[in-house]
């Protein structure tokens, strides 16, 4: 008998969804406009990581993937509000804020096995999200250059979507290696 938990989905129209369609809360007609569309595509991925994290214990969500890789579930919460913050920097021309978690890896490697840790990197996550939403509302202008490197507001959003989109990924991987539960 393996150690490893069976595939298993909780959607009953198609077999490797995550959700039915109708409970999907990330389905529903796209918005008009650049801006709006590329803030719609953020906020399916902030989704789709919460939705890969629901239903876990710390001790699931900080379970390492395969060694020597640090990273859990619990570890991108941690690394997603970090970048959150420093994306915030790259709009500054001031100092840059300080990190989070302190040194190189330090979101990863502090992901420990304590809810008291799960429910403070939920609120970190949140809350630096909405910082960056609201920095960045002040520049509604998709061209707009900012910061010391002079970076569009364009590439901040396309990059924002980016990261998120590679760590649904692994996200993924990680949710399967924990229970079992494979989707979209």
């Amino acid at each position: 008998m393996s150690d490893q938990p069976a595939r298993w989905s909780r959607a009953t129209t198609y077999a490797d969804m995550w959700v039915d369609p109708e409970d999907d809360p990330r389905e529903g007609a796209g918005p008009d406009g650049e801006l709006a569309t590329l803030q719609d595509f953020l906020t399916g991925y902030r989704m789709t990581l919460r939705m890969k994290c629901e239903g876990l214990d710390a001790e699931q969500l900080a379970r390492r993937s395969v060694p020597p890789s640090t990273m859990s579930l619990l570890g991108l919460i941690r690394h997603l509000a970090e970048v959150e913050r420093d994306w915030r920097n790259w709009i500054t021309d001031g100092d840059p804020l300080p990190k989070l978690y302190g040194e190189k890896d330090g979101d990863f490697d502090g992901a420990v096995a304590e809810q008291a840790e799960a429910d403070a990197a939920y609120r970190a996550l949140e809350r630096e999200q909405a910082e960056t939403d609201a920095a960045l509302a002040a520049h509604p202008d998709l061209g707009e250059r900012l910061g010391k490197d002079n970076t569009s507001v364009r590439e901040l959003m396309v990059h924002r979507i980016e990261e998120y989109a590679r760590h649904c990924g692994h996200a993924d991987l990680l949710r399967e290696c924990v229970d079992g539960r494979v989707g979209q």
